[in-house]
């Protein structure tokens, strides 16, 4: 079976300049990489996304955020704080994203596993954006799936070098969605959030540290309730190479990461939704191939 990839175009904010410091070209190149290898059969194959209506982003995210993010309008304190000019690509942009995550859920609900080639903004809480991250994509989407009665729990994977902070504050009161984040206990946020399980680890970890204690999480996760559906949030910048990481994972560490996540969520027959998350190293090709081992593996346990 064909994993099923949500991708868009407008997923890449044209106003956003090469030498800044979030490569946004990337999302062309993962897509092309996606095709390339042939996890997609042709550009033609990915699944669109409509932009996510102010209802679904409400959701997750304060009304007045909302709002101000759709209408271009937003302090310039708060943009800064995202660390983007919230231009009309950058909402539109955002919107689709987090549309993106939700079809790539509703996929995974039905087929077993899908992708979206973008998402991972896990920085953005019910208050506002930060981190390069203006509206929660996995938050919008667990929210309206849950709101709609399609899922009854959910579980979070984050597996980004930086903590998961705003996913965390956003279901921090909600014992419906369980959240993990195995990250650099050094790295950015320096105020972290309180995850249901936070793994910290120290600066320079490679892939047999990482590995082992990424098995140990998942034993412990997925012998709790069992969810609906399991996102994952899979940045590349535990990388040894990424920019902003401050871990030691190589390519092949990255590959053996999503294969033991696609491959212990799988087997129990849990739905598993993909997103890109981060990845910050300025040789875009070599970043779209690690975002691609993602795809990889959830399309090997299809």
């Amino acid at each position: 079976m064909a994993l099923n990839v949500v991708w868009s175009p407008d997923y890449t904010a044209h106003d956003v300049p090469d030498h800044h410091r979030f490569p946004m070209g990337k999302y062309q190149a993962v897509a092309d990489r996606l095709v390339a290898d042939g996890i997609v059969s042709g550009p033609e194959s990915f699944l669109a996304p409509i932009e996510a209506p102010a209802r679904w982003l409400e959701l997750a995210h304060d009304p007045d955020y909302v709002a101000g993010v759709l209408t271009q309008t937003l302090p310039e304190a708060v943009q800064r704080k995202i660390g983007f000019k919230v231009t009309e690509p950058i909402s539109r942009r955002a919107r689709l994203s987090a549309a993106g995550t939700t079809l790539a859920a509703r996929m995974a609900l039905e087929h077993g596993a899908a992708a979206s080639a973008a998402g991972g903004s896990h920085h953005a809480a019910r208050e506002g954006g930060a981190g390069f991250c203006v509206f929660n994509d996995v938050g919008v989407a667990a929210s309206v799936l849950l709101a709609e009665g399609v899922i009854k729990r959910a579980l979070v994977i984050d597996l980004d070098v930086h903590q998961g902070d705003g996913t965390a504050r956003i279901f921090a009161d909600d014992d419906r969605v369980f959240t993990l984040s195995v990250h650099c206990e050094k790295n950015w946020p320096r105020r972290k959030a309180m995850s249901d399980l936070d793994v910290g680890l120290p600066e320079g970890t490679g892939d047999t540290d990482y590995l082992a204690a990424l098995s140990d999480a998942l034993d412990t996760v997925l012998a709790g309730p069992v969810p609906d559906i399991v996102f994952y949030n899979a940045g590349v910048d535990p990388h040894a190479d990424d920019r902003l990481g401050l871990l030691s994972l190589s390519d092949e560490g990255l590959l053996a990461r999503d294969r033991m996540v696609a491959e212990r969520v799988m087997a129990l027959g849990l739905p598993l939704c993909g997103v890109l998350g981060g990845g910050y190293s300025r040789d875009i090709d070599a970043l779209a191939r690690r975002h691609a081992g993602m795809f990889r593996a959830l399309a090997e346990g299809l």
